[in-house]
């Protein structure tokens, strides 16, 4: 799990925010996205969540050009 969290360009449907927490704990983009949307079934605050996710994660592409210099 030495994986950064970052929110990469290939793969995304929306924001990429389940993308990049499935590669981050080697799982299946598909599953991550499937229990997200299960928990939305459930009260609870998933959707600010993700949002701040959003905001936080950086992109593939930014996080690779910081860690380069």
């Amino acid at each position: 799990m030495s994986r950064k969290l970052v929110r990469p360009r290939e793969g995304r449907m929306l924001a990429g925010v389940c993308v990049g927490l499935a590669r981050r704990f080697n799982t299946s983009a598909n599953l991550v996205r499937l229990l997200f949307l299960l928990s939305l079934l459930l009260p609870g605050t998933q959707v600010i969540v993700y949002l701040v996710l959003w905001v936080l994660m950086p992109n593939e592409d930014r996080y690779a050009a910081a860690t380069r210099y």
